[in-house]
């Protein structure tokens, strides 16, 4: 991984005695921001810890020196510094004065996105979700230069804050070939994003935090169209846009559901569900809220479709090591795509329909269970009942056996092909009532 900032320019801009000691800072390069604010001791942020950079107590002077040789702020407060990727954010009193600065410093990190560069050639449009200051605008700016130098695609940038792509009217060499629409205000993004289409004729389109119900609907309206998405929101995780009602048509959107009494009782749900709308904007969602391990959501549909029905979706945990090795943990579903359907798993049918009076058999091993359209409070209240040290479970890899309905099984072939893998029985009942729920624990108790 190869580092290209430009520290010293934006050193030059501080006050003297602060721009000289960050220059001999053993560890400048790992600074994340400088923060000046009026009656305070100036601090410098880095990955890993803070610190007071100065004893002496900034004053307007010094803000005013700091500021002087920069263009005015625009409407969002914000400024670049030209022929550089670094941001200067101010704090304004009631009067309009500055009280406050805010320096992002912008780095380009070749090599960032090698953990995904194997999802970036399957034309997919992918989703970084992640929370302020993780690095998310860094690896769209690696994205941007491997899209548009290494596979030759058209590629245009919306730059709202002049982040991505610098803040001079030439964008910095780091998004390599791609083209960068800037934008004068931030409310005016979503006309950007369709202005790039209609105008520019792009392959791809990137766009750093997604903000509102316009940009939301903006991006539906670019996948449409064919076009290939790259773009950033502020979430932890794919969760966060279910329960956000602005964000949440980005991912299908969500409708209540009601079921017929049939329905219901054969998955063990209540009559009234959440599910999915339509289909997601993106197809692969990456979560980025460590430096080193990235979540991959390879499915956005799958996931939201298992996280609505309160099950762990499908993820892959990517990391490189002291090796500089890419790796992948539970890559579940490539592996289950490579399975004949033909392989069946382990399914141990119930088809007892005696008295139960024998059947209360305790044991001393704990056994964790996933369950699978049934309702798990059913298995818990009958399993603590016949003496069974049953642990539920919404991971399924953990899971020492699986428990479903024959029906669901048989219409849900991939619970089957993940069990085949991962080499978990499936207990099945043909429906979750209590006496065939009672033989089928008794059952498992027995083996």
């Amino acid at each position: 991984m190869i580092i290209e900032e430009d520290l010293k320019i934006l050193f030059d801009i501080l006050p003297n005695d602060i721009g000289l000691y960050l220059k001999k800072h053993p560890n400048r390069l790992n600074l994340i921001e400088i923060i000046l604010d009026i009656g305070r001791k100036p601090e410098a942020r880095f990955i890993n810890t803070c610190e007071y950079l100065s004893e002496q107590i900034l004053s307007f002077q010094d803000l005013y020196l700091c500021t002087k040789n920069l263009e005015n702020f625009n409407i969002d407060n914000r400024v670049g510094i030209d022929k550089t990727l670094h941001r200067i954010s101010c704090l304004k009193n009631k009067k309009g004065n500055i009280i406050g600065l805010t320096f992002r410093i912008g780095r380009s990190l070749f090599g960032k996105t090698s953990k995904i560069n194997d999802l970036l050639e399957t034309n997919q449009s992918i989703l970084i979700l992640g929370k302020p200051g993780v690095g998310k605008t860094t690896v769209i700016r690696e994205i941007a230069r491997i899209l548009s130098d290494e596979l030759q695609k058209r590629v245009i940038i919306i730059d709202t804050s002049n982040e991505i792509a610098g803040n001079s009217d030439i964008p910095h060499v780091t998004i390599g070939r791609s083209r960068r629409l800037q934008v004068s205000s931030s409310d005016l993004q979503y006309n950007m994003m369709i202005e790039a289409v209609e105008n520019h004729t792009p392959e791809v389109i990137i766009v750093d935090e997604i903000g509102n119900e316009n940009e939301v609907l903006a991006a539906r309206t670019i996948a449409e169209r064919g076009i290939q998405l790259i773009g950033t929101m502020h979430a932890n995780s794919l969760e966060n846009l279910i329960k956000n009602p602005v964000f949440v048509d980005i991912i299908g959107g969500i409708q209540s559901v009601v079921l017929t009494d049939e329905e219901s009782k054969r998955r063990g749900t209540q009559k009234s569900i959440l599910e999915r709308k339509m289909a997601a904007t993106f197809q692969i969602a990456i979560e980025i809220n460590q430096k080193t391990k990235w979540f991959i959501h390879e499915n956005i549909d799958q996931s939201v479709d298992l996280l609505l029905q309160k099950q762990n979706p499908f993820i892959q945990s990517r990391s490189i090591n002291e090796d500089y090795k890419i790796v992948i943990q539970q890559k579940v579903i490539e592996e289950l795509n490579n399975l004949n359907e033909k392989n069946e798993s382990i399914l141990i049918e119930n088809n007892d329909h005696g008295d139960f009076d024998d059947l209360s058999i305790p044991f001393q091993q704990e056994i964790k269970v996933y369950f699978y359209s049934i309702c798990s409070n059913k298995i818990q209240n009958i399993s603590q009942l016949l003496g069974c040290k049953f642990i539920l479970t919404n991971d399924i890899s953990k899971a020492n056996i699986i428990f479903s309905t024959k029906s669901y099984v048989k219409q849900n072939k991939k619970i089957c092909e993940i069990a085949k893998l991962l080499n978990i029985p499936i207990f099945v009942v043909k429906k979750p009532l209590v006496k065939q729920l009672t033989q089928t624990i008794s059952k498992i108790a027995r083996l």
